[in-house]
């Protein structure tokens, strides 16, 4: 898995899907601090307009680009669906915080033939 989580610490374009308002919840904090670093990050919920200025989307599919990683801030069982669309996309790069992911949404993702990374924290990774 460090392979996986290195190829996708290259990646210079994320969305952050669970991201939000909240600057106490990780859906923040990942967005903020991948955006500190240096990557262009997209925030992704439906239930949000804007984050810190930027827009934030409904859905991958709405992003201008196509981001070559996911964060993964939301309940596992919301994960499934987003994973499908992000392989529509042809995004490989899945990578969970810890408490979105679940043994069957790692095993969708294997379906999926996605690179996932879980049981690590990106806010760590990054420092």
């Amino acid at each position: 898995m460090k392979k996986i989580m290195e190829d996708m610490l290259k990646e210079k374009v994320w969305a952050v899907v669970g991201a939000s308002n909240n600057k106490e919840k990780f859906g923040f904090k990942v967005f903020e601090r991948l955006m500190e670093k240096g990557y262009r990050a997209y925030p992704v919920n439906p239930g949000c307009e804007e984050i810190e200025g930027k827009k934030c989307y409904k859905t991958l599919s709405e992003i201008p680009e196509v981001p070559g990683s996911v964060s993964m801030v939301i309940p596992p069982r919301a994960a499934i669906g987003v994973m499908e669309e992000a392989a529509v996309l042809g995004i490989k790069k899945i990578w969970f915080q810890p408490g979105a992911e679940s043994e069957e949404a790692i095993e969708k993702a294997k379906l999926l033939h996605l690179d996932v990374v879980y049981d690590n924290c990106i806010l760590v990774e990054l420092g």
